[in-house]
């Protein structure tokens, strides 16, 4: 089978990408250009026609990639024509009426490049990841990955495994012989070395997702308190409804932010209050859950009346900045009970203090996301395996007794499938729809 898609952003452009990949594809060529197959790798000038009626669809740029040596390790062209919509429509029409030829399922053309062994699944995931990237700390991350230090990462540990558990199946299929007390040692010593470093990995604080899906601040107050002044404000854009009425926020209104080349998510959520509408206690009740797996809260208060309750003190603990607004109102002449609490005093209706606000949200920012060297963990699914990898484990290194080889082998090759699971060493393809879904058609 043979698929084809427009790899290029849709709608009109300067430049329109068309991707074809299969074993039909130089055939499809000679078709559309009446001619024969291009140089590999050579841009060629070309016109492109109709397949039924020779009649000239438009000019444009033909590369020829033979396979074993192209992106989906089949062969594959790639037809740069210009980009207006009847002249995509068009190609792609006559592609359509081929025998053997069909639209490309999403992310079809890197699923393949991973099946034909071009590429592991963390650098398939990473390229899904660049091209998802609005922020300069997302496209390094996604940069990384792509280089494959993560993926040697995880396969020298598995190498590791995989020369132990020998070690073990060799004492299984010999229990006449003893194994030298240097390579038992050698083996707990091996184990417990891959096992230090997989917890060292979890012990990330999910600084690798976090930058992948967005850095999540909630803010959180009592009614009209100024928490969609303080959204609009943050977003440049009157992205929630403002109003003297209280409880007029009663979902969670969300806004995707670049600051300072950080992906900040900001939610503005119902004021916290007793409340007996039932649409009200709905959205407080989403808020209190958006609060709970936020990266900061910014507890948001009235200063005429700056009611700071146990629960909102409880949220200042970890990961809080206590916002007091509305400093317009009392001349700055703050409740006295708030000076050993640590607070920015704000004026959102006359702009007072704000730049002190955003330079405390990126100091917490830049602490979240320190430089490191070392492996981040970029998507649950690998998080997951990991943390069954470490447990199987630890469940080898309790075996000591010769009666429980048996089962410390099928420890150790339990924790072997998960590691390859992670770069795709093992049967994945219960995983691989889930993953290249998210991908656009014509990658």
């Amino acid at each position: 089978m043979t698929i084809y898609a427009l790899s290029s952003g849709s709608g009109v452009s300067g430049i329109a990408v068309i991707r074809i990949s299969g074993e039909n594809t130089s055939n499809l060529l000679k078709l559309l250009t009446k001619g024969g197959i291009p140089k590999p790798r050579v841009a060629t000038l070309k016109k492109i026609n109709n397949i039924k009626t020779s009649e000239l669809i438009d000019q444009g740029i033909i590369l020829w990639f033979p396979g074993p040596q192209s992106y989906t390790g089949e062969d594959m062209a790639e037809i740069h024509v210009h980009g207006g919509k009847a002249v995509v429509q068009s190609i792609l029409d006559n592609l359509s009426t081929l025998k053997d030829c069909r639209l490309a399922e999403p992310g079809e053309f890197t699923k393949l490049a991973f099946q034909n062994g071009k590429i592991d699944l963390l650098k398939a995931e990473s390229i899904s990841d660049l091209i998802s990237a609005e922020t300069e700390i997302q496209r390094l991350q996604a940069l990384r990955v792509m280089q494959g230090s993560f993926s040697k990462t995880f396969n020298v540990l598995r190498e590791k495994l995989l020369k132990i558990l020998s070690f073990v199946e060799a004492k299984i299929d010999f229990p006449d012989e003893d194994l030298p007390d240097r390579e038992l040692n050698e083996i707990k010593k091996v184990s417990a070395s891959v096992l230090l470093k997989i917890e060292k990995i979890l012990s990330d604080q999910k600084v690798g997702e976090i930058i992948r899906e967005g850095f999540k601040i909630a803010i959180v107050g009592p009614t009209n308190a100024g928490k969609s002044s303080l959204l609009n404000y943050l977003s440049k854009r009157e992205a929630a409804i403002v109003s003297e009425t209280a409880g007029t926020t009663r979902d969670v209104i969300e806004v995707h932010l670049n600051l300072d080349g950080y992906p900040v998510i900001i939610s503005d959520t119902a004021g916290i209050r007793d409340s007996k509408d039932d649409i009200e206690k709905k959205g407080i009740k989403l808020a209190l859950k958006k609060v709970e797996n936020a990266d900061l809260k910014l507890v948001v208060l009235d200063a005429k009346k700056p009611n700071l309750s146990d629960f909102f003190k409880d949220l200042l603990k970890k990961d809080g900045i206590l916002v007091i607004n509305k400093s317009d109102l009392i001349d700055n002449n703050l409740d006295t009970s708030f000076k050993n609490i640590s607070h920015v005093l704000i004026s959102l209706k006359e702009n007072r203090n704000l730049d002190v606000l955003i330079s405390n949200i990126k100091k917490h920012l830049k602490n979240k996301f320190t430089d490191q060297d070392d492996v981040l963990i970029t998507r649950e699914r690998h998080r997951q395996h990991l943390i069954q990898c470490a447990k199987h484990l630890r469940d080898f290194e309790k075996k000591h007794e010769v009666q429980d080889f048996d089962k410390a082998a099928e420890d150790l090759r339990l924790a072997i499938k998960h590691l390859g699971m992670i770069v795709g060493k093992v049967d994945v393809e219960e995983i691989l729809g889930s993953i290249f879904n998210d991908f656009c058609i014509g990658k």
